[in-house]
């Protein structure tokens, strides 16, 4: 979207760089709060819209630091439960920073920070909305938040096999829609706050795609025409491949599930596989032109 290429280039400048390290440091303090007593989390963190209309506009930014597993167990619990506690913490902290560095770097900082903060600002207004319109205060955690960056990170990277369990290699289109599944469901039972919540606080997964994805992808014109080039394309022979990454080499006989692109920055029409089309160095014409 031309509009969002434009604030990207005024203001690309002031975006945080790294920004999941920082989250990453937040959550740890969040950690330390909820072993210490995670009654302060509550009573003075927490996104309490009542607390906020009253002042207590600090809670817009703290309670992010709610870890991403939850409460903690106490200092004065077991040694085999708090260490249970820390090691699934742990565990969720490294995923998570993974998700984000990752779209981060394929982004840029710009737009990580956007998408990020759009669904910070989507947790704030479903907060004070449902308590305005439903005289329901709606604790809001960073759970939401977390989902959104994974269902981003599945739609980037579909086909990316995460071990559930440590054993069972699952892709991250198919965890995606599990987890599609279960908002659904709290979409459909779930009451009108509920159901407020639930789309307001995910709101920043489609606005996002909507500003920053090409719709000619579903234009009916488009897809008519694409539909047609390809009826028109000769076979290839046996033995050649069609498609080819400019970076690695790879072709489509390298993995069944491996998709290519062309960049439409790059003079001579080069092609990239799925892993280098957002990270590959921009080839220009001059360049072209040396090496032929």
């Amino acid at each position: 979207m031309k509009f969002f290429s434009k604030m990207e280039r005024k203001f690309g400048r002031y975006a945080i760089r790294n920004l999941m390290y920082y989250v990453m440091i937040i959550y740890g303090v969040g950690i330390v709060i909820q072993m210490l007593n995670p009654m302060i989390y509550w009573r003075f963190l927490c996104l309490d819209p009542q607390a906020i209309l009253h002042g207590e506009i600090w809670r817009i930014v703290t309670f992010l630091i709610y870890p991403p597993m939850g409460s903690m167990s106490p200092l004065g619990a077991s040694a085999g439960m708090l260490l249970s506690d820390l090691i699934f913490n742990g565990i969720a902290l490294s995923l998570y920073y993974s998700l984000g560095t990752n779209l981060e770097r394929t982004w840029g900082a710009f737009r990580f920070n956007v998408y990020f903060f759009m669904g910070m600002l989507g947790h704030v207004l479903a907060s004070i909305i449902v308590y305005a319109v439903f005289k329901k205060p709606l604790l809001l955690t960073t759970v939401y938040l977390n989902f959104s960056l994974f269902f981003a990170f599945a739609l980037e990277y579909p086909n990316l096999q995460f071990l559930l369990f440590m054993v069972i290699p699952v892709k991250a289109k198919v965890l995606a829609v599990f987890d599609g599944i279960f908002f659904l469901y709290g979409f459909i039972v779930g009451s009108a706050a509920d159901r407020c919540a639930i789309v307001l606080s995910l709101a920043n997964f489609l606005i996002f795609f909507l500003m920053t994805r090409n719709l000619n992808k579903v234009n009916p014109k488009e897809i008519r025409r694409r539909r047609d080039f390809q009826k028109s394309v000769k076979i290839v022979a046996h033995g050649t491949s069609r498609h080819k990454c400019a970076v690695c080499g790879r072709t489509e006989k390298d993995g069944e599930n491996l998709e290519f692109r062309y960049c439409s920055k790059c003079a001579g029409g080069l092609e990239y596989c799925q892993d280098h089309l957002y990270t590959h160095k921009h080839v220009m014409e001059d360049t072209v032109e040396m090496r032929h």
